[in-house]
């Protein structure tokens, strides 16, 4: 009896837990196997366990035992077998803790589960899972992001000095948008399904190249082209190659911007670890924000002293040493984070990228990464929070920006304030890079997103409001016109940190790229669709039409948020289980 005993302890030990049982389950790190040692022989043994585990408050139901069955014949251990023979006495064990081993010769470190506190887990969600490839990447954005700042300035300067009028410049930004949405979804696919080091080295050499490039085309054209009209410039092979070759550029740019922003800033800080990766979002996001003004600055500075074509030529120069650092800083990275960018590819991937590459399928291949890339970017759960950010991109009007600029200027105001107007933008956006993430530690990532979005669409209407009350040439309408608008930078800014790191924690490692392409391309449309609205109402006077439709999209991204944090599913919820809204709304 006392061995058919042991044998339903053990039996109840290993057997899987039910389903709303009450039962306590044993750690998932220890796995327990038993096998009978012979077909004749009935007696049980662990196999290659180590005599560290104890085992408390273990409940065996013994019900179906038949007492009046006899064991007479049973054999004997043998001589090695860890487990001893254990009686049972009467229906129901008793709860007291339950030995494997005698506790004065065998160490018992699993006997209690240790429990984080509530300032663990605080400090554990702060803590990046690899912080010094965080500080790695830090180093690789802020390089790769100054020069290419730098040349996003330098060469609409420059073709704005070849020639007056804007249509040059207005080609090349329209073919670049349009590269960006049809190229982004089947660029984010590519990576998806290549490695990420091999990739990132790809993209940062096709950059570099069509760079250099256009600033060759543009130094031509500087060299040999005087007083030409605008139709001849444009017919020109070299600017269709400047075209062609910026379109390109752009979209390598973005394509670098998604991997490292969407992807490994997520395996870097720990999708797990909130604050920790709300806080390397603000870190990049301010990185950005340097980047833009310190290359604008960089290359103004230039060309107050040196002539264009020289300027030109330390931008490439500046490129081509740009290439070998940021490799090296690539390598490095994985370096440092013991090889988290080598993870998440599988054996099917190398078919899949020599299909994609296929130069004979690219316009069938571009049409299904669209339509896949659609297809998924649309069952997404955090769906709504990607949708909020494309729609903040229809506010063209109410924004710093080559609108707002013309608006200001056509009504008379000083360009002095006109510098400051944008400056104080800049500013707002910087210091939201630390208010989201300290909103972020107190609400959580959901309200912080929400907070953002209903601040931004208060004072945009503030903005209308004082637009279409009164004349905006009188000083303090203008301040406070001026002011709202500067202080919904706040909103924007820290809902574009927030919503960033919403799509990184709902989005899987193996789509982040392809789902951060799809918001790029249909980001892309967004502001092409406005800069069709501006080129039809391009009269001053058709401003607060333009203001209306900025407005309008703002408090619908706020809506669309605040109607999806409203209306959970259980899959949101389960995604979100530790943000403060559910936790409280759970209780």
């Amino acid at each position: 009896m006392g061995m058919l005993a042991a044998a339903a302890a053990a039996s109840a030990l290993l057997a899987p837990p039910q389903e709303n049982s009450g039962r306590r389950r044993l750690s998932g790190a220890w796995r327990l196997r038993l096998r009978p040692a012979s077909p004749a022989v009935a007696a049980l043994r662990f196999q290659n366990f180590a005599p560290k585990c104890y085992i408390t408050n273990v409940e065996v139901d013994v019900s179906t035992v038949n007492k009046e069955e006899a064991f007479d014949d049973r054999p004997s251990l043998p001589p090695g077998c860890p487990i001893p023979v254990v009686s049972l006495r009467g229906d129901v064990l008793d709860s007291s803790p339950f030995p494997l081993h005698d506790r004065a010769s065998c160490p018992t470190d699993f006997e209690e589960l240790p429990v984080l506190s509530e300032g663990d887990l605080h400090t554990l969600a702060s803590t990046p899972a690899h912080p010094a490839g965080l500080y790695a990447l830090y180093a690789s954005y802020l390089f790769g992001n100054l020069v290419e700042q730098l040349w996003n300035f330098a060469w609409p300067a420059a073709l704005a000095i070849l020639h007056p009028s804007l249509l040059p410049v207005a080609i090349v930004g329209f073919f670049t948008k349009l590269s960006v949405f049809i190229g982004a979804p089947i660029v984010g696919k590519l990576m998806d399904h290549f490695p990420r080091i091999p990739m990132y080295t790809a993209l940062n050499a096709a950059q570099v190249t069509t760079q250099l490039i256009s600033a060759a085309m543009v130094i031509y054209a500087l060299k040999n082209l005087s007083h030409a009209s605008t139709t001849a410039v444009v017919l020109r092979p070299w600017f269709i190659a400047l075209v062609a070759a910026g379109a390109i550029e752009r979209l390598a740019g973005l394509a670098l911007g998604v991997t490292m922003e969407r992807d490994w800033v997520v395996l870097l800080a720990g999708t797990n670890r909130p604050v920790a990766l709300a806080q390397a979002n603000a870190v990049l996001n301010r990185l950005d924000l340097l980047c833009e003004t310190v290359g604008a600055s960089v290359f103004g500075l230039l060309l107050s002293k040196y002539h264009p074509v020289t300027c030109l030529k330390i931008a490439s120069g500046l490129m081509i040493c740009s290439f070998p650092v940021l490799v090296l800083l690539g390598q490095l990275i994985n370096r440092v984070s013991c090889h988290a960018l080598d993870s998440s590819r599988t054996a099917t991937d190398e078919s899949i990228c020599i299909d994609l590459l296929d130069v004979r399928k690219i316009v069938q291949n571009s049409l299904s990464a669209i339509r896949h890339g659609w297809n998924e970017y649309k069952q997404q759960t955090v769906l709504p929070a990607s949708a909020a950010t494309v729609f903040l991109n229809f506010n063209v009007a109410l924004a710093p920006g080559a609108i707002m600029t013309a608006l200001l200027m056509h009504r008379g105001i000083s360009p002095s304030i006109v510098g400051a107007f944008s400056g104080l933008c800049s500013i707002m956006g910087l210091v939201a890079t630390f208010i989201s993430s300290s909103l972020v530690k107190r609400v959580g990532i959901l309200k912080a997103g929400a907070a953002g979005l209903i601040f931004q669409a208060s004072l945009l209407s503030v903005a209308l409001t004082v637009y279409w009350a009164g004349s905006i040439s009188q000083r303090t309408p203008l301040l406070i016109f001026l002011a709202s608008i500067a202080l919904s930078r706040l909103g924007h800014m820290s809902y574009d940190v927030v919503g960033t790191q919403i799509v990184q924690t709902g989005v899987p490692a193996s789509k982040a790229n392809l789902i951060g392409g799809m918001e790029v391309s249909i980001a892309s449309l967004a502001e092409l669709v406005m800069l069709a609205m501006a080129i039809i109402a391009n009269d001053v006077s058709h401003f607060g039409f333009l203001a209306i439709l900025s407005v309008s999209s703002v408090a619908g991204a706020a809506w669309m948020f605040c109607h999806w944090l409203t209306n959970p599913t259980d899959e949101q919820r389960e995604l979100f289980m530790f943000d403060p809204l559910y936790q409280v709304q759970a209780t």
